[in-house]
C-alpha cells in the first residue's frame, strides 16, 4: 500500500512537472508569437512607408521638366524619368545605348575624376538644344540631368538680333542728323539758299528717330502685357483714330473710308487698342500708291469683334508673309525708309492682339493689296 502511494505521488509530481513545462512552453510560444506578430507588423508598416516614399519619388520625378538618369558604376541605367526619355527620344537600358554620344563622354568623365561635367548639344528633328550635367553621387554612380534649352537659346538669339537691329536703326537717323547739322552749319555761311533743304532733312530724320524710340518703348511695355481694366467701344475708337489719317491720306492721293457698325465692347486697354488701329492704318497708307484706297471696318462675326484694314497697295510676297510680324522685318526696306517706317508697327500690332486674347491674320496678293483682319473676344454682359 505504501508502495502504491509512493508511486502515485511520483506520478503526480511527474504530471505536475510536465504540466508546468507545457505551460511554460505555451507561454514562450505565445510570447514568441506576439514578438513575431509585432515584427511582421513593423515590417509591413516599413514596407508601406517605403512604397509610399517610392510613389512620392516617382511622382516628383515624373512631374519634373528636367530629365533625370542614374547610371550605375558598371554602366547600367538604374533610374530614368519620363522627361529624360522625352528629351533623349529613347529609353536606354545601359550607358552604351545612350545617345547622343556626347552624353556618354561626360558621364564617363564624371565617373573618372569625380567632378561635374556639362555640355550643350543639338539633337533631333526638328532640332532641339539640350544642356546636360553629369554629377558623381559618391558610390561610383553618376546622375545625369538634362534640360531642354531650345526656347532659352531662341529667346537669347532674338534678344541679340533685337539689340543689333535696334542699334543699326538708331544709328542710321542719328548719322543723318549729324551730317545734316554739319552741312547746315557750313551752308549757313557759304550757301544760305541750301539751308531750308538741309533743315527739312534734319527735321525729317529727327522725326524718324523719335518714332523709332517711341515704338521701341511701346514694344517693351507691351511685352509685359496690357492693362485689361476698361470696357472699350472699338467702333468709336476706330472712328476717332482713323479720322486722324484723313489728311495724310488725302495728301498722298489715297481714298480712306471708314465703315463701322454698333457692336459690343471689348475688355482691354484703350491706349493699346488705339495703337493697334493706328499702326494698321498707317501701314496701309504707307504702302498704297496715289490713286489707291484704304478701307477700315469693324463689325461682329460668330461672337467676335472683327476689325479689318484693307488696302489696294503694293502687296506682300508670299515668301515674306510668315515673317511680317517680326521686329524690324521689312518687305521693302527702301520704301520703308523712304516713308519713315520703323519696322516695328506690325510687331506692336501682334503684341496688342495677343495681350487682348485675340488673333490677327493677313492675306495679300502682290501688286493688288493686303488685308489685315483682327478678331477680339466681345465682352459678354453679366
Amino acid at each position: 500500500m505504501e508502495k502504491l502511494l509512493a508511486v502515485a505521488v511520483v506520478l503526480a509530481i511527474l504530471a505536475l512537472g510536465f504540466a508546468v513545462t507545457q505551460l511554460r512552453a505555451s507561454e514562450r510560444a505565445r510570447r514568441s508569437s506576439e514578438t513575431l506578430g509585432r515584427r511582421v507588423e513593423n515590417l509591413t508598416n516599413r514596407l508601406a512607408d517605403l512604397d509610399e516614399e517610392r510613389r512620392a519619388m516617382e511622382t516628383v520625378l515624373s512631374s519634373m521638366e528636367e530629365g533625370v538618369l542614374l547610371v550605375s558604376p558598371v554602366g547600367g541605367i538604374r533610374l530614368i524619368n519620363a522627361a529624360a526619355e522625352r528629351h533623349l527620344g529613347t529609353r536606354p537600358a545601359t550607358l552604351s545605348g545612350l545617345t547622343p554620344l556626347g552624353l556618354q563622354a561626360i558621364i564617363r568623365g564624371a565617373a573618372a575624376d569625380g567632378q561635374t561635367h556639362s555640355l550643350e548639344l543639338e539633337t533631333g528633328a526638328p532640332s532641339r538644344w539640350l544642356r546636360a550635367s553629369a554629377i558623381p553621387v559618391g558610390d561610383g554612380s553618376v546622375l545625369l540631368v538634362v534640360r531642354d534649352v531650345t526656347e532659352a537659346r531662341r529667346t537669347e538669339s532674338i534678344r541679340r538680333d533685337f539689340v543689333a537691329n535696334a542699334s543699326h536703326e538708331l544709328k542710321t537717323p542719328a548719322a543723318s542728323i549729324r551730317a545734316a547739322a554739319e552741312t547746315l552749319r557750313t551752308s549757313a555761311r557759304d550757301d544760305p539758299a541750301a539751308v531750308p533743304r538741309f533743315a527739312e532733312q534734319l527735321e525729317r530724320e529727327a522725326i524718324r528717330l523719335s518714332r523709332i524710340v517711341s515704338d521701341l518703348l511701346d514694344l517693351s511695355r507691351l511685352e509685359g502685357g496690357s492693362d485689361l481694366d476698361e470696357e472699350v467701344a472699338l467702333d468709336a475708337l476706330l472712328r476717332e483714330e482713323a479720322e486722324r489719317f484723313q489728311r495724310a491720306a488725302a495728301e498722298s492721293g489715297i481714298r480712306l473710308s471708314i465703315r463701322s457698325e454698333a457692336v459690343g465692347r471689348v475688355r482691354g486697354s484703350p491706349r493699346d487698342l488705339s495703337l493697334l488701329i493706328r499702326n494698321l492704318v498707317d501701314n496701309a497708307i504707307r504702302y498704297t500708291r496715289p490713286g489707291g484706297a484704304v478701307e477700315v471696318s469693324v463689325g461682329s462675326e460668330n461672337g467676335l469683334m472683327v476689325l479689318s484694314v484693307e488696302d489696294t497697295g503694293i502687296g506682300i510676297p508670299s515668301r515674306d508673309l510668315p515673317r511680317i510680324f517680326e521686329r524690324f522685318y521689312r518687305v521693302d526696306r527702301a520704301r520703308s525708309r523712304e516713308t519713315g517706317g520703323t519696322g516695328l508697327g506690325l510687331s506692336i500690332v501682334k503684341h496688342v492682339v495677343e495681350n487682348h486674347g485675340g488673333t490677327v491674320h493677313v492675306r495679300s496678293e502682290l501688286g493688288r493689296g493686303t488685308t489685315f483682319v483682327v478678331r477680339l473676344p466681345v465682352l459678354r454682359s453679366e
